[in-house]
C-alpha cells in the first residue's frame, strides 16, 4: 500500500511549484504588475511571444507522449514499413508550421519594439491622452555609483531619487561619467543602457501614485549593489511642491561642485541629496568632457560587503 502511494504523493508535490505562480501579480513580482503603459505593452508582447511558443511546444509534448504510448514494444500496434521515404503531409507540417509562428513572431517583434523604442515610444507619442501633453524633461547622469537626476526647466536636481508626476510623459535624456551602466525600473520601464560620452533616450508614464524600485542592470564595479534609486510617483500638484521644497535647498549644483559629487561613492545608506542653480546644459558638458578625457577617477577596488575595508568605509561615508 506504501509503494502505491509514493507516487500519488509526488504527484500532487509537482504541483506546488504552480501554486507559487499565484503570486506573480503581486507587488513583489515587477515584471509582472506594471504600473505604466511602457511596462503593460512589455508584458503583453511577452506573454503574447510565450504564448505563441506554446502552440509549438505543448502539442509537441502530448504527440511526443502518444507516439511513445502508441508504438511501445507491447503495444503491438506499430508497422514495419522499410520503404517508406516521403510524406507530403509530415513536410507541411514540419516546414509550414515554423513558417507561421516566424511569420506571426516577426510581425509582433516589429510592432513591438516600436511601441515601446526608447528614442519615440508609440504606445506614448501616438496616445490621444499623451501625444499633446507637455512632457516633464529629466537629464540623468550616472557615476560610481550614485544617480543624478536633473530637472532643467526646474533648476534642481536631486541624487538617488526620481519625482515624477503621474499620467504625464516624463522624457529622459542620459550618460554617464564612467562605464556603462542600466537605467531600469521594472513596473514603469524597461531598461536602458547609459554609457560614458554618449547620449541615451527613454520615455515613459507612471499611471499610479506610489514608490517604485529603480537600479543599474548593469555591474559596474565594487559599489554597484547599492546603486538604487526611488521612484516617487506623486500628484501633478504634489509635484509642483516637491520642486519648490527642492528650490530651497543650499547647495548649488555647478560643474565644479558636480564633479566632486561625481567621485566614487558607494551610497550604503541610500542618502538623497538636492541642489538648486544646476549650470545650464551641464548633461551637454559631462559627455563632452568624458569625451576629452577631462572627468576620469580612479575607481577603487573593494572586497565584498562582509570584508569591509577601511577604504571601503571611507568611500561609504
Amino acid at each position: 500500500m506504501t509503494r502505491k502511494k509514493v507516487p500519488n504523493l509526488f504527484r500532487y508535490l509537482a504541483l506546488i511549484p504552480l501554486l507559487l505562480l499565484g503570486g506573480c501579480s503581486s507587488e513583489h513580482f515587477w515584471l509582472f504588475n506594471p504600473k505604466g503603459p511602457v511596462a503593460a505593452t512589455e508584458l503583453y508582447y511577452m506573454i503574447l511571444d510565450v504564448a505563441v511558443m506554446l502552440v509549438v511546444i505543448v502539442p509537441t509534448i502530448l504527440l511526443t507522449i502518444w507516439v511513445i504510448y502508441r508504438y511501445r514494444a507491447s503495444s503491438g500496434k506499430g508497422t514495419y514499413a522499410p520503404k517508406w521515404a516521403h510524406s507530403n503531409i509530415l513536410e507541411v507540417v514540419v516546414w509550414g508550421v515554423p513558417i507561421i509562428i516566424v511569420a506571426v513572431l516577426a510581425y509582433y517583434s516589429f510592432v513591438g519594439t516600436h511601441a515601446v523604442n526608447p528614442w519615440n515610444p508609440t504606445i506614448i507619442t501616438e496616445h490621444p491622452d499623451y501625444k499633446n501633453a507637455k512632457p516633464l524633461e529629466v537629464d540623468v547622469i550616472t557615476t560610481d555609483w550614485q544617480w543624478l537626476f536633473v530637472y532643467p526647466k526646474q533648476n534642481v536636481a536631486v541624487s538617488n531619487e526620481l519625482v515624477v508626476p503621474v499620467d504625464r510623459p516624463i522624457h529622459f535624456r542620459l550618460t554617464s561619467t564612467s562605464v556603462t551602466n542600466n537605467f531600469f525600473i521594472p513596473q514603469i520601464v524597461g531598461q536602458v543602457y547609459v554609457m560614458p560620452g554618449m547620449r541615451s533616450k527613454q520615455s515613459m508614464v507612471v499611471k499610479h501614485t506610489g514608490v517604485y524600485h529603480g537600479f543599474s542592470a548593469a555591474l559596474s564595479g565594487g559599489g554597484f549593489s547599492w546603486m538604487n534609486f526611488k521612484v516617487k510617483a506623486v500628484t501633478e500638484q504634489d509635484f509642483k511642491s516637491w520642486v519648490g521644497i527642492a528650490q530651497q535647498s543650499a547647495a548649488k549644483l555647478s560643474y565644479a561642485e558636480f564633479t566632486k559629487f561625481a567621485k566614487p561613492t558607494v551610497n550604503i545608506g541610500g542618502k538623497v541629496q538636492y541642489f538648486t542653480d544646476v549650470q545650464p546644459g551641464l548633461l551637454v558638458q559631462v559627455i563632452q568632457n568624458v569625451r576629452d578625457g577631462k572627468l576620469r577617477y580612479k575607481t577603487p577596488m573593494f572586497l565584498t560587503e562582509n570584508m569591509l575595508s577601511d577604504e571601503f568605509k571611507k568611500h561609504a561615508n
